[in-house]
């Protein structure tokens, strides 16, 4: 059985390879600016994406992307903040997307199937 972290890493990997199926350039994973992190930063087309993964072994504290709080978007927007402000890069088109994987098949056995759903342009900045 995998520990959270894992089960974490495990997802955010997952959903890399989901998003690069659908035609995702990946930029950076686990981007850091201070205490805020953003799981994947990639292009679509011509907009810059900030992606967020949220991965549970079930359902039973709600969905996955539930846990992307209010408060968990403005640090998510911090960290985007800070992103564009070091990257040097023409400002683009930007938004915050949700991917959220449910684990089926945690214990019972080693094949483990997935449900991944992506949440595109989820939240926006606020102020």
């Amino acid at each position: 059985m995998l520990d959270p972290h894992q089960l974490g890493q495990e997802g955010e990997r997952l959903a890399a390879d989901y998003l690069i199926k659908k035609g995702y350039h990946i930029i950076k994973r686990n981007y850091r600016y201070h205490r805020h992190e953003i799981d994947i930063v990639a292009l679509h087309h011509l907009t810059l994406c900030f992606i967020e993964v949220k991965t549970r072994s079930n359902n039973e504290k709600g969905h996955p992307s539930e846990a992307v709080t209010p408060s968990k978007q403005r640090e998510i927007i911090k960290a985007a903040r800070a992103f564009l402000a070091f990257s040097g890069d023409e400002v683009r088109d930007c938004r915050f997307d949700v991917v959220a994987i449910t684990v089926e098949n945690m214990e019972e056995h080693p094949l483990r199937r997935y449900e991944i759903e992506h949440v595109i342009d989820a939240f926006w900045e606020t102020s």
